[in-house]
């Protein structure tokens, strides 16, 4: 029997390539091997976002961007956060044998509190929390996480020694899968790809746009002619031949360093490389795009599957702890 995957991302709208590079790929290759349940987070959203006008478009954008990429949904169950509401008994059930100490010293908390000092809301303190009820809801047994997450998923265990120590045993511990989530560097050459910072280059762009997003990236500073030697090892445009392009990498690496290719060569190159690989998905996407209720029939299948889980396990924990 497949051992369960759980992962749950924030709705942010169309995917980039550093989504893609950094988690969707990932995505698709777990659903081979275990049963995986994917969430996107809408709830967990709310602590971080004021303003909700385009939090359905955003889900809709990146479920199309999801399915088109390769996420099965007869594979996989792909639903919505809060179409499950199970997971918001569950986590105040865990809010109240999980000490405050334990949210106040997670790193994250102080990095979003100094990020927005001015809504310094209860949600994200038990943000924690809730993301163990997320992945207990489902008895998930593995995580994929990148090292910098292992603190996040060490806390969900911790939850579920207290709750199995003090109601019985109900939760299995949570796994770390740990799983490489490179940090994909955006046009600027110095911040994360990132939306808000419009760093990206999303997936479902048309050649046309992808080729005018690259071409403003950002090289090496030092190189102001084409006669000049380059220093690859600091130039965005080579760090993502390793994916695009990874056959061809130390060639243009040499070629740089030698002046023998241009930035803005080794830039159309580069949107060329991208558009053939994301070609397929984008055309995939094009046809889910021409059915409106395609993506609503997708989440709305998911979030059946999942309660059908999430209802026996709230049965459980009841009962546990005495509830019924």
């Amino acid at each position: 029997m497949k051992k369960r995957v759980f992962s749950g991302a924030r709705p942010t709208g169309r995917q980039h390539i550093g989504n893609y590079i950094g988690a969707i790929q990932n995505y698709v290759a777990l659903q081979d091997e275990y049963e995986c349940i994917y969430c996107l987070v809408d709830i967990h959203a709310l602590s971080t976002l004021e303003d909700t006008g385009k939090l359905q478009e955003n889900i809709c954008e990146m479920v199309l961007d999801w399915l088109a990429a390769g996420l099965d949904p007869e594979k996989s169950i792909i639903f919505v956060q809060s179409h499950v509401p199970e997971v918001m008994e569950l986590h105040t059930f865990l809010s109240m044998i999980t000490p405050l100490s334990w949210l106040l010293r997670v790193p994250t908390f102080k990095e979003k509190a100094k990020l927005q000092p001015h809504n310094v809301n209860y949600g994200l303190v038990g943000y924690p929390v809730l993301m163990t009820a997320d992945i207990l809801l489902y008895k998930a047994e593995v995580v994929p996480v990148g090292e910098d997450q292992l603190p996040h998923l060490e806390l969900a265990r911790e939850i579920v020694r207290r709750f199995n120590n003090q109601f019985g045993d109900t939760f299995p511990e949570p796994q770390a899968r740990l799983t490489s989530f490179p940090m994909i560097l955006g046009l600027d050459g110095r911040e994360k790809m990132s939306k808000q910072l419009n760093n990206h280059i999303e997936l479902a762009l048309s050649d046309k746009e992808t080729l005018a997003r690259v071409m403003t990236a950002v090289t090496d500073p030092a190189r102001r002619y084409r006669t000049d030697p380059g220093r690859p090892a600091i130039c965005n445009i080579h760090k993502l031949d390793a994916y695009f392009n990874p056959l061809q990498r130390e060639l243009f690496a040499a070629q740089c360093r030698r002046a023998e290719i241009g930035c803005v060569e080794h830039k159309q190159i580069l949107a060329e490389r991208i558009n053939s690989e994301l070609r397929p998905l984008r055309e995939r996407r094009a046809v889910l795009a021409t059915k409106p209720h395609y993506v609503n029939e997708v989440l709305a299948d998911g979030a059946g599957r999942a309660r059908v889980i999430a209802r026996e396990t709230i049965k459980e924990v009841k009962e546990r702890m005495r509830l019924v």
